[in-house]
């Protein structure tokens, strides 16, 4: 529980609106940090290319809690990490993902645009991925468009079994998804791993959407811009985690550390992490 809860009413007022109070709010302490996972939002994706080996491998670096990934097929049925359901942004290639085999897609430079140093950054798989990491850092895997892949789900999931991951006891997986839907399969596929929803709209806020996503999810993962303290007390109520994105100021890492989030997912782990 956020310690600030604990306070009287009158102490909580008057610390509200002092200088030292206001002070307080915005310098969370190394304590504090350190209580909220810090999540590599497709890896260090200030700093190096999103969704390659480079991007996990200094977000590691960084002391980062999670990363997180984004999951798609190739034409082939290969699992590969890659954010937009095309290659445009990201590699030197132009097409939809789901049209490409993963011997195009692994074609690809998906470095160079972030800079020369990363000139050759291939586009993972999903297993190499689940390989190099578990057991160093934490995985947020996320299901990208999971509608255009049907099936995306069972081999996710069979992947995570291959390697034991499907069990708690485990290195830390957890699953999120836009796709309601495709959460809810994924909880019956794989009921061990913690699951999460992810929104923009505030329309999900309500109670009854609350009531709603804590009957399969285990995390509720809105857009920084719509989180408030009673949307975190009650989602806290539901017996669910709150982790929000996407972080890209210290102003905004400082903001969700003030509301009692369970975890940032930041472009900078640097702005989440004091170490750093």
């Amino acid at each position: 529980m956020n310690k600030k809860f604990l306070l009287g009413t009158g102490l909580a007022f008057t610390l509200l609106f002092s200088p030292f109070g206001q002070a307080f709010a915005s310098e969370p302490t190394v304590g504090e940090r350190k209580q909220v996972d810090n999540i590599a939002h497709r890896g260090a994706t200030a700093y190096a290319p999103e969704n390659t080996i480079a991007g996990f491998d200094l977000a590691v670096d960084m002391k980062a809690d999670y990363i997180e990934i984004d999951v798609q097929r190739s034409k082939d049925g290969e699992l590969v990490l890659i954010h937009d359901t095309t290659v445009n942004r990201t590699t030197d290639g132009t097409g939809k993902v789901g049209d490409l085999t993963f011997e195009q897609l692994r074609s690809l430079d998906a470095g160079s645009w972030k800079g020369e140093q990363f000139t050759g950054e291939q586009i993972p798989t999903f297993e190499e991925i689940l390989d190099r990491y578990h057991g160093k850092v934490g995985i947020l895997i996320e299901l990208k468009a999971p509608e255009l892949y049907p099936g995306i789900e069972e081999q996710v999931a069979e992947a995570l079994k291959e390697r034991n991951l499907d069990k708690p006891q485990n290195e830390k997986i957890i699953i999120q998804s836009f796709n309601f839907e495709s959460m809810k399969k994924t909880n019956e596929l794989l009921p061990k791993v913690p699951i999460g929803v992810l929104t923009s709209n505030r329309a999900h806020t309500t109670p009854e959407a609350l009531q709603e996503f804590s009957t399969y999810a285990d995390w509720f993962n809105p857009s920084y811009g719509i989180v408030t303290k009673d949307l975190v007390n009650q989602v806290h109520s539901l017996g669910m985690q709150i982790g929000s994105w996407t972080v890209r100021s210290q102003e905004a890492a400082d903001f969700l550390f003030e509301m009692g989030v369970d975890a940032i997912i930041s472009d900078y782990p640097d702005y989440v992490d004091p170490r750093n």
